[in-house]
């Protein structure tokens, strides 16, 4: 008798990652995108690497080290020492969004380098959390003396003028539309790690759609369709793109499911429309 296991996909992974907000795998997950693009990826490898990193930042910082001194350390290492930075050079490159490759490289985008300088920040047991903050992740560190909002590109401790000042053109869109936008504070807020991932995602989805690379696109999709499972937009979405590859019965069930779903009106006669065509009325 011939026993038949099926091979967990790299999709199966990553669910299992997701599945759960009380013990979402983060950094697990954000390694695990690359499996798209490189499905030889070795992911307990990436977490070696890290181990080893973060061995080094230990040895640097006494037991009884305070907080600032804690956070002067871990900046000197991260972005003086290893040279993590902005890759400027080629800024929409998809391996900025891969964590192994930001880790040979030392170069990546804001999310993937908080993403690693939070890892080490934990490991030195300071209070840190992601920002989803409007055109460039930020990230906050609980100190004594109050809270500070850092840019992972640098270090760079930014003060509320700074931070007002990178909202300004999301304010001055919002006046053009006759809009108002949220406070300060509430650009501000800690993100969830199921955010966090989203953004990721995001960022991918935004490079493959401009360059119409639908095969990769859809990867993406098929990925933010599992992290979020009620966001009916992503079903349209994915939708979309099997339209593109000719995937008609595909299609037509996201978009469909999305018409069930959706309470956004804004759209729906145009993707009614578009399942009408594919159905060939």
């Amino acid at each position: 008798m011939h026993m038949h296991f099926e091979v967990p996909t790299t999709l199966d992974y990553f669910s299992s990652l997701v599945d759960s907000d009380s013990d979402f795998a983060l950094l697990e997950a954000a390694v695990s995108l690359a499996q798209d693009e490189y499905p030889d990826l070795d992911v307990q490898a990436v977490f070696h690497e890290m181990d080893k990193l973060q061995a080094r930042l230990r040895r640097r910082v006494g037991a009884n080290a305070g907080q600032l001194h804690k956070l002067r350390t871990l900046n000197q290492f991260f972005f003086l020492e290893l040279g993590f930075g902005i890759n400027a050079n080629d800024y929409y490159d998809p391996d900025n969004s891969f964590i192994h490759k930001v880790l040979q490289s030392r170069r990546g985008i804001p999310i993937t380098l908080a993403l690693v300088w939070m890892e080490m920040a934990q490991e030195l047991g300071l209070e840190v959390r992601g920002i989803c903050f409007p055109g460039h992740f930020l990230v906050k560190i609980d100190l004594i003396l109050g809270q500070a909002v850092i840019d992972p590109a640098n270090g760079q401790s930014l003060s509320r003028e700074n931070l007002a000042e990178r909202l300004e053109p999301l304010r001055r869109q919002a006046d053009s539309l006759d809009a108002e936008i949220a406070p300060l504070g509430w650009y501000l807020q800690a993100a969830s790690e199921r955010e966090i991932m989203a953004r990721m995602l995001r960022n991918l989805k935004e490079l493959h759609r401009e360059n119409k690379d639908w095969w990769r696109l859809l990867a993406v999709q098929e990925r933010l369709v599992v992290l979020l499972p009620q966001s009916w937009s992503e079903y349209r979405d994915r939708g979309l793109v099997h339209a593109e590859l000719g995937h008609t019965e595909q299609a037509l069930s996201d978009l469909e499911c999305y018409l069930v779903h959706t309470d956004d009106l804004v759209d729906v006669d145009a993707i009614a429309d578009r399942v009408d065509a594919l159905r060939g009325g």
